[in-house]
């Protein structure tokens, strides 16, 4: 028998629909959404807990022509089942399939793409700005969670905001704060009475005559407000954001359709910047995710009756893994050591961490830049900070690494997490740039280790450094190789040489190295012999090696991020800087271009990054080729073969 979502191919069609049908569609789009993450995994636990407030947000206002603006995004698949794309569901996450976020590209109703946190009111800002340019009518709406709300740049846009005093509308998600029974009901009372658009115009009209009284008016008003302040911030934390120009509404039930409806109805007649408190809880109804929040805000396949998690590949300790318990195990050491994250203890993996040395971990919430100069103050009073961040999220910390700490030549260890590319989170979560960025940097120390053993030697090394490290991983599972159980220093700047050849060296990095090993053996059987480099740092290159293995003729790069100002572009600069021709370089990375979302070992081959993609380039480079002609050194620099993808 067909359903309710069955027949929606828009949502101005939740306009007809009554309450009870609104409810029971409430309750397929929670069905639809538990198949699908189970299948293909998914941001399950905030997707399910606004279900309700998506449900309300379609049938008040006018998407796409009303502006809908989702922070991050990950809870925004019942916003894409309702607005035509339920028959490409099935396919979310996927390569080739639906983003697991809104984008602008997929639909019209995507008002904005989204993946980071915290952007949503400021984006929202601008969409408010340029709706009254253009003489607009539209409404603009933001959802924000509470978590975002931690990060600057939501503060950033509460205050222009407020400052300008928009008609736009932020709804602030808050899925985590519990509230009494009593303060609760209190404040529904509160709501109730402040969404009426009879009192919020009659209070507006009173303002207005009470500022128009002459000596007297203004202190009747001050007054009045500070008395209305006083009776609403008693019981709710409407104090905050009204001091940030925001009409201050709720705290209101985020899964009580009718009460959303009502205030949502209410607020569509408002002009001015409101703020609707909304209380959801992740994972609603579906028990596994109401009682493990946390895991199910993004996890991988599972058992729908059970909400067990499917096994991964297994085997092979996690990277993640291998650095929480090398972090843990130095601490034990020196005392000196703190860790620092931005609200992911699990996903850095420094939870052991935490449980251990709870004096010495801090989780700063969703605040990448106050984590690095936090860090930076820390080091500058002679502790060892470790700063466990993704490689994307570290993004938003440039400027802080930058100028406080490699300025100041500080010794903090950036932990990179998720270094290259990631997989179904796709282009906004892929790692590919931070050697780019991080290279242009002077004084940071930048290495990628080539597999689980080395990250606990690498992350040693990095800590004994009197200035900044940065240390690059990936995500996912290791090699399965022997771990040392002594730990060793490495010597900074030096790389290993994996393997002799005369026909041509591969200089792989970090987790590229093993593909490359495996790559020049399958070429070794078909009589090419080249050279493996493991370059293991990135800044300071090892030039003695590097040089000595251009001498064959013929570089091929090899790296998990994008060529552009990446390791392939320092070994040119290495080479120019030597004034070294006769040599062919060939750089293997993601191309200039954001990579789609894909199972990690897709997008690798997709890119010629797995062994039978650097084994064709050196195949197709060796074909035809005479012996190696002598390097020389001339004024002029070598010419570099255009960057392969």
């Amino acid at each position: 028998m067909p359903g309710i979502l069955d027949g929606i191919t828009d949502p101005s069609q939740l306009k007809s629909l009554s309450l009870r049908e609104l409810e029971t569609l409430a309750e397929e789009l929670r069905a639809r959404i538990i198949a699908t993450c189970a299948a293909n995994g998914g941001h399950v636990a905030p997707s399910l807990g606004v279900v309700e407030l998506t449900i309300a947000l379609h049938r008040v206002f006018d998407s796409p022509k009303d502006k809908i603006v989702w922070d991050v995004g990950h809870q925004a698949y019942a916003h894409k089942l309702l607005t035509g794309r339920k028959e490409r569901f099935g396919t979310l996450r996927t390569k080739g399939g639906i983003s697991g976020f809104p984008k602008r590209a997929e639909s019209p109703h995507d008002s904005f793409d989204v993946g980071h946190s915290s952007t949503s009111i400021s984006a929202g800002v601008g969409f408010a700005v340029a709706r009254d340019l253009k003489k607009g009518r539209n409404k603009v709406l933001t959802v924000i969670g509470d978590g975002a709300m931690t990060g600057g740049l939501a503060f950033e846009g509460l205050n222009h905001a407020g400052e300008l005093n928009k008609d736009l509308v932020v709804i602030l998600n808050d899925n985590e704060m519990s509230i009494s029974e009593n303060v609760g009901a209190l404040s529904n009372l509160l709501s109730r009475t402040i969404t009426s658009e009879y009192v919020h115009r009659a209070k507006k009209d009173l303002e207005a005559f009470l500022e128009g009284v002459p000596m007297f008016g203004k202190s009747v008003l001050k007054i009045a407000k500070r008395a209305e302040e006083s009776l609403k911030t008693l019981f709710t934390p409407g104090m905050l954001f009204e001091a940030f120009g925001f009409e201050y509404i709720g705290p209101i039930d985020g899964h009580d359709i009718p009460k959303l409806l009502e205030t949502l109805e209410a607020v569509k007649r408002f002009d001015d910047a409101v703020l609707i408190h909304v209380l959801t809880r992740k994972g609603k109804g579906y028990p596994p995710a109401e009682a493990n929040p946390s895991l199910f805000h993004g996890v991988g396949p599972f058992d729908v009756a059970t909400g067990k998690v499917h096994k991964g590949k297994g085997g092979a300790a996690s990277y993640t893994g291998v650095f929480g318990e090398t972090i843990k195990r130095l601490a034990h050491e020196d005392e000196r050591i703190v860790a620092i994250t931005a609200a992911m203890p699990d996903g850095t993996g420094l939870t052991p961490f935490a449980r251990e040395f709870p004096g010495r971990f801090f989780d700063v919430g969703i605040a990448e830049q106050h984590a690095v100069t936090f860090a930076a103050g820390l080091a500058a009073e002679g502790f060892k900070p470790v700063v466990a961040l993704y490689s994307s999220f570290l993004q938003r910390g440039f400027d802080q690494l930058c100028h406080d700490v490699c300025l100041q030549d500080l010794p903090v260890v950036f932990a990179i997490d998720r270094a290259g590319v990631v997989g179904s989170d796709g282009p906004t979560h892929h790692g590919v740039f931070d050697v780019s960025y991080l290279r242009a940097v002077p004084g940071l120390t930048i290495m990628a280790p080539k597999d689980e053993n080395e990250l606990q030697h690498m992350l040693l090394t990095a800590l004994s450094l009197e200035g900044p490290a940065a240390l690059r991983y990936p995500r996912g599972n290791g090699l399965g190789v022997p771990m040392d159980q002594i730990l060793t220093l490495l010597p900074v700047g030096k790389g290993e040489r994996l393997k002799e050849g005369k026909d041509g060296a591969i200089l792989a990095l970090g987790t590229m190295v093993e593909p490359a090993r495996q790559a020049a053996a399958a070429l070794a059987l078909e009589g090419i012999e080249v050279a493996v480099m493991n370059a293991r740092f990135v800044k300071p290159l090892d030039s003695e090696l590097i040089l000595d293995l251009a001498r064959t003729g013929l570089l091929v790069t090899v790296e998990d991020n994008v060529i552009q100002g990446g390791f392939g572009t320092a070994i040119l600069e290495l080479l120019e800087e030597h004034e070294v021709t006769g040599v062919r370089v060939l750089r293997l990375g993601y191309p200039d271009a954001f990579v789609e979302q894909g199972e990690q070992a897709d997008l690798k081959a997709a890119y010629g990054l797995d062994a039978a993609g650097i084994a064709r380039t050196v195949r197709e480079a060796c074909q035809g080729r005479h012996a190696s002609a002598p390097v020389q050194r001339s004024e002029q620099p070598a010419v570099p073969e255009q960057p392969h993808a």
